[in-house]
Parts: structure tokens; sequence; C-alpha cells
């Protein structure tokens, strides 16, 4: 993807995206977001994001307090595999940001990191993606030699993407339309409703 289609991908997810889950598979990692502002919502499904990560993949998981980073403790470690609901609310994504991921160096004091790379470091990273997730009382960066992204329907490329935004935003403008016979808490809550100052 190129780097239009990452800060759509960082607008779609931090307006009222959750992180909601994390899969570890040898060397596969996946994160997935609901709520996020792609397609059209129906009442039948939540309408997701996942990213992958592939290829000498790694997650490190910046926090104060462990129990913040629980769900990390259920991996396995024998046979690499991971798989977890979580719920964080996201404050704000980056993609291979190194000045971004150093605000994560000062603001936590501690790191957890499981990789399928042996002498993996979190401060001297090689791979060619990383994504950096802030939440409320930890960070991660996940990364690898390979990223792709999915929805529940399909792998996206750039033109998918744009598509996906464009149906969500044209939803957004007729729920305003109709604002006083539907209520949207996705829609109530998008920065677009308040005027800057």
């Amino acid at each position: 993807m190129n780097i239009r289609s990452l800060k759509l991908i960082r607008d779609v997810i931090i307006n009222s995206g959750k992180w909601t889950s994390i899969e570890i598979a040898q060397d596969s990692i996946y994160i997935e977001f609901r709520d996020v502002e792609l397609g059209v919502p129906n009442e039948s499904e939540d309408f997701s994001l996942t990213v992958r990560f592939a290829v000498d993949s790694f997650i490190t998981a910046f926090y104060n307090n462990i129990w913040d980073i629980e769900f990390l403790a259920k991996y396995n470690f024998k046979d690499q595999l991971l798989s977890e609901y979580v719920s964080f609310k996201v404050n704000d994504i980056k993609f291979v940001d190194f000045e971004y991921l150093n605000k994560f160096f000062y603001n936590y004091k501690k790191e957890k990191t499981i990789s399928v790379v042996e002498d993996f470091d979190i401060h001297n990273i090689r791979n060619d993606f990383f994504m950096l997730v802030e939440l409320d009382e930890i960070a991660i960066a996940v990364g690898g030699d390979q990223m792709d992204f999915f929805t529940n329907h399909e792998k996206l490329d750039d033109a998918s993407l744009r598509e996906l935004s464009n149906q969500w935003m044209l939803y957004f403008l007729k729920y305003h339309l109709k604002r006083n016979i539907i209520k949207d808490p996705m829609c109530e809550n998008h920065p677009l409703r308040y005027p800057t100052k």
C-alpha cells in the first residue's frame, strides 16, 4: 500500500475503532480492529480490519503495569501460538515512524517482545514494515517483512480501501440527513461533526 493508503488506514481506525484481537501463528501476527469507518455498517456484522505481518514478524508491548499486557502471557512459546480477544480504544496509529517509536521508550517503563527472530532488538528494527499503536495504558509495535490488510470479505489494496472509505463517508452523510430517525454512535462521535477552532 502507498503512503496515502496508510494514512487513510490510520484515519478509519482512530475515530471510533477498537483493537479487539491478536493472533500469532508461527511467523504471522494478526491484529484486528473493529468499528472501523469502512464500508456500510449493517446490523448483522461489525466491520473489521485485520492487519497481518509475516516473515520475521515481531510484536513488542510497552507498558507500566504488567497486568495491562496479560493477554501476552498466554503465548505458547513451544508451538508459537496465541489467540486472544482484547478490548482497547485506539488513540493513534503510525506506520514505519521511528520518531514516534522513540516516544514509547520514554513514556513506558517496560517492554515485552515476542519474535521468531532470535536476536530481534526493538531499538534496531530491520523489518520492512511496522505499525505503532498507542492505546490508553499500553502501546504496541508490531511488524514484519510482509504487511497485508483484510476486511471480513477481501484482501485490501489501494483502490479497494479507497472505495470502502468512500462508501462509509456516503453512509455518514446520509446518516446526518436522517439523524432524527436513527442513531449510530460511530457517526455521533466522528470529528467531522465538530467545527475546528
